[in-house]
């Protein structure tokens, strides 16, 4: 399993349409993802507009490469791209590039 830690950053102006459009996130957008091998996603967002994302995977460029070949998922990315302050002005998904892992605690044996 791959843990994956991305960072993204949303516009500012834009703070609670992010947020309000993730209280609603589509159905089949949810069914996309986990067909597609997302596990254990969740993200994070700091007042500043600094997005944190974290995922499990088998396999993150081969679960972006299936996500991208899903028509909701173009559909989502056109309806969120102009909340993202991005390089190039890149969709989200195309700009999203994994943080290095530096530091990780497994899980002690009373978790297991």
């Amino acid at each position: 399993m791959q843990r994956v830690c991305f960072a993204l950053q949303v516009n500012p102006d834009k703070l609670d349409e992010y947020k309000e459009r993730h209280q609603a996130v589509w159905p089949e957008m949810m069914d996309a993802l986990r067909e597609t091998g997302w596990r254990n996603y969740s993200l994070f967002l700091r007042d500043d507009g600094l997005l944190v994302g974290y995922l499990e995977t088998d396999d993150f460029e081969r679960a972006r490469a299936a996500m991208a070949e899903r028509e909701v998922n173009a559909r989502w990315q056109k309806e969120m791209s102009d909340l993202f302050i991005t390089p190039s002005g890149l969709p989200p998904d195309q700009a999203m590039r994994p943080l290095d892992e530096v530091f990780h605690l497994d899980s002690g044996p009373e978790d297991e």
